[in-house]
């Protein structure tokens, strides 16, 4: 997987830089680490499987992440 692709594909679809396309995501993460819902524990849950160097998944943890449990889900594996 690489995520220099991904981001071109994105940016490419949605005319907008690769620069945009990294802020944007991180800004989102961004929010939903900052501003979870209240008292959601399913949430917190998630969050907490994504394995990240600090507090706060960079854009490129969170695609590794989430292509790894697509990849696990297509095979019918699931942790």
């Amino acid at each position: 997987m690489n995520v220099r692709k991904i981001y071109r594909q994105i940016a490419r679809k949605n005319g907008v830089t690769v620069k945009e396309v990294r802020n944007e995501m991180q800004g989102a993460i961004l929010a939903a680490y900052q501003n979870p819902s209240k008292n959601n524990s399913v949430t917190d849950a998630y969050q907490r499987k994504i394995p990240c160097r600090r507090k706060i998944p960079t854009p490129e943890e969170l695609i590794r992440f989430a292509t790894g449990e697509i990849q696990k889900s297509r095979c019918g594996y699931n942790k």
